[in-house]
């Protein structure tokens, strides 16, 4: 019996394997290659262009910590904005905290949202939530025209790669500090410490640019690379360090705790080196 193997890269020298036992959905879209298949060891898988997205086992420390981070961390997020995420599971951990009234999500391609629906509508529920507008368009181009408008803005995106391409350089992080309100935060997933040192120390000097704050954070997302994962946050005004609330028990979560928080801005040295020449860079230029 043939068996299948999805190959995802983490770069041009290094690659893992999943077994695939069987694909439920195939489309190619305006603007990617999307797929749903099933795995033996992390469940349910979404794919873009061949890249891992979300898997059920290990969706929710990416979606909580994404989430829940920037939330706690804020006294009153009243609006939020989510760009990308179309897989719908950041919405449903921002819709947990009864302080959001409303929820913007922005994401480039429609096709991603309508495949999250049926086949992973353990993340996609919150679609169908009052407080939620979504909006089909280009999430840079969306936060040219927002301004002095949410509490929290999350960048939800897909790897520095076609479409998302552009979430990643400064002009994009400029405008989204229009976007947010005086004491606003901004959050991003920014790849693999491990893997992508460039792609962090880039982010890194141009929010450091932009915002007062800016502190990376960690978790861990075995699906997405055999190491940890990481989140930059930009604050206007608020440590992000000390959560402001705690959540309720009730919502059964299943990564974020509050002790979890405070740990996840504990580094490794070799990151703090990392960011420490950043700033040396930005100091010598400046």
């Amino acid at each position: 019996m043939m068996e299948i193997w999805l190959k995802a890269h983490e770069n041009k020298n290094l690659f893992t394997m999943h077994r695939v036992e069987r694909t439920l959905y195939r489309s190619k879209s305006k603007y990617q290659d999307l797929a749903v298949v099933d795995s033996p060891q992390f469940g349910r898988m979404l794919l873009l262009d061949g890249v891992i997205q979300t898997t059920l086992r290990d969706e929710p420390a990416y979606h909580e910590m994404i989430a829940h981070v920037p939330l706690f961390a804020h006294p009153a997020p009243r609006k939020v904005l989510i760009i990308g995420g179309g897989d719908g599971g950041t919405l449903r951990e921002v819709l947990r905290h009864p302080e959001v009234e409303k929820a913007h999500l922005v994401e480039i391609d429609g096709q991603v949202i309508e495949a999250s629906r049926r086949y992973l509508p353990e993340l996609a529920a919150g679609f169908d939530d009052g407080r939620v507008k979504v909006h089909i368009t280009d999430g840079i181009k969306y936060v040219q025209e927002a301004s002095d408008q949410h509490d929290v803005i999350i960048v939800d995106s897909s790897d520095p790669l076609g479409p998302a391409v552009g979430l990643f350089n400064q002009d994009f992080y400029r405008n989204v500090r229009q976007a947010l309100k005086k004491d606003g935060i901004l959050t991003a997933q920014i790849e693999s410490p491990f893997f992508n040192m460039d792609l962090l120390q880039q982010v890194y000097g141009s929010l450091t640019e932009l915002f007062p704050i800016v502190r990376p954070y960690l978790a861990s997302v075995p699906s997405y690379s055999p190491g940890i994962w990481s989140f930059m946050l930009a604050s206007k005004k608020h440590d992000p360090r000390k959560a402001k609330r705690e959540p309720a028990d009730s919502w059964e979560l299943r990564y974020y705790t509050s002790e979890l928080h405070r740990a996840a801005f504990a580094l490794p040295a070799y990151y703090c080196q990392a960011l420490e020449e950043t700033a040396e860079v930005a100091d010598r230029a400046g």
